[in-house]
């Protein structure tokens, strides 16, 4: 039956289609840009409405191009050789390390026990074991929901149960759940690396002379970033505080599996040690010569023949290969739209209908667009693969500067991820614990948005122009 439902979704996409590309094109288009510009709006809206699996309807999508002619099997194919593409397929290889080492789980121990003694402290362990965790692993999944969640989940069912007993509830688990989910939304927007989709902001700005890189992300949103995760917890603390407010066993219980999992092993010590190492890489790439991606290499190397994992582990490794395939066709559909004037004639519609005199004001207006925005979507990659590049267009063309138009909007891409309860791949998993009713999830989500676009707009404006990233 889901399956007939899946089915249904994606014939009625395909008849769509087929009447779409029976129109004719516009006149700025050519017929190959008109059909691919058709293909790549079916392609998101199969991502948003679910009818297949995202590398599914992107691998449909790119044999239907080669197909009808639109494009040819080497334009098609060429992303994947890229250097983007494979820096996140080895950045989710590394997370894998954090998760089989058990230094993931170490890390976020450690903090409760140092952190646990209230609950308002207890969240800010979870805030920091996140922005640790951020910059090497890419995925905000991998993060907030296979390594934080299972231990935040244990702790909460400690203080207020699992059935949800309405005596108990709202004990912490509801004030526990939105703080970890929305920091983990921060620290995603912090780092290029801590989210599969960052990348793909990159790549779309680079496709427009501009450079981003992993360095300047990073102290670009470095004094925002820390002054959202440092003021968060305390914003939700005061609309939806904890009715548990001092707690008495977190601590001790961390102490407990701390002492449990014993002295760190010799592939807990190489994990580390090579997290270090490829933060230097990182950092000072540019300096060394060395590429993000190459760096990314040289820690798969460390790790493999050091034992940390087996080649077998890389092979299996589902979730790097699945993000490798769609990851590299959006890359490709993007690439395409710009290359055949798709992307330039969007934006002309676009501005057409929100630019002012002033390109300040066109920028705060189609900024504030993109990020509501993210109410009809349920993936940060998929807003960004539609979107990032039609209006970092948009606000070029009104005049804004480059850099910081490209970096506000790559920020805001995951930052609105944090306005409803499946808008990111961690949404849903915390979502469904059922600590966080949706009226709330929603309304906390719409407050804090207001917050970090305030955030961004006043601190993260005047921190760029001090760095002279402007």
């Amino acid at each position: 039956m889901e399956q007939l439902k899946t089915n249904t979704k994606l014939i009625a996409l395909l008849i769509v289609g087929a009447v779409a590309w029976s129109f004719s094109h516009p006149d700025l288009l050519t017929p190959q840009a008109w059909h691919l510009f058709i293909v790549v709006v079916l392609t998101i809206t199969g991502v948003v409405i679910d009818a297949a699996s995202m590398g599914a309807l992107c691998l449909l999508s790119l044999t239907i191009l080669c197909l009808t002619q639109t494009l040819t099997l080497n334009e098609a194919l060429s992303s994947y050789g890229t250097p983007v593409v494979w820096l996140v397929f080895f950045a989710f290889c590394i997370a894998r390390g954090f998760i089989s080492t058990g230094l993931g789980s170490r890390i976020a121990y450690f903090f409760v026990s140092l952190f646990g003694k209230s609950t308002l402290g207890l969240s800010y362990s979870f805030v920091v074991s996140d922005l640790i965790l951020a910059p090497a692993v890419p995925s905000n999944t991998a993060r907030g929901a296979g390594i934080l969640f299972p231990i935040i989940k244990s702790l909460v069912e400690e203080f207020e149960g699992t059935s949800h007993d309405p005596s108990r509830h709202g004990r912490i688990g509801s004030f526990l759940i939105k703080v970890a989910f929305q920091s983990n939304v921060i620290t995603s927007a912090m780092f290029v690396t801590a989210l599969a989709g960052n990348p793909l902001a990159v790549e779309f700005a680079a496709g427009m002379g501009i450079d981003i890189g992993w360095t300047r992300w990073a102290l670009a949103a470095l004094v925002p970033g820390l002054f959202m995760l440092t003021v968060t917890p305390l914003i939700i603390y005061a609309i939806a505080p904890p009715k548990l407010k001092q707690l008495d066993n977190a601590q001790s219980r961390a102490r407990t599996k701390l002492q449990s999992m014993g002295r760190m092993s010799f592939h807990e010590w190489i994990m580390l040690g090579t997290f270090l190492f490829l933060l230097v890489l990182w950092i000072f790439g540019n300096q060394l010569g060395i590429n993000s991606a190459l760096a990314a290499m040289v820690g798969i190397i460390i790790l493999l023949f050091s034992g940390v994992f087996k080649w077998d582990d890389i092979v299996k490794e589902r979730t790097a290969w699945n993000t490798f395939v769609w990851f590299g066709s959006l890359i490709t559909l993007a690439a395409q739209l710009e290359k055949k004037g798709v992307i330039s004639w969007f934006g002309t519609i676009v501005a057409g209908a929100v630019t002012f005199d002033s390109w300040m004001l066109t920028f705060f207006v189609v900024v504030i667009i993109y990020f509501y925005t993210h109410y009809f979507f349920a993936s940060t990659t998929a807003l960004i693969s539609s979107l990032f590049p039609v209006f970092l267009h948009v606000i070029l063309k009104a005049g804004a500067p480059p850099f910081f138009a490209a970096i506000t909007l790559a920020v805001m891409s995951t930052l609105s991820a944090g306005l409803t309860h499946y808008g990111t791949g961690t949404a849903p998993v915390y979502y469904a614990t059922g600590y966080v009713s949706m009226r709330k999830w929603w309304g906390l989500g719409a407050v804090l948005s207001v917050f970090y676009l305030v955030t961004w707009f006043t601190l993260g404006t005047v921190w760029c122009q001090f760095l002279g990233l402007w």
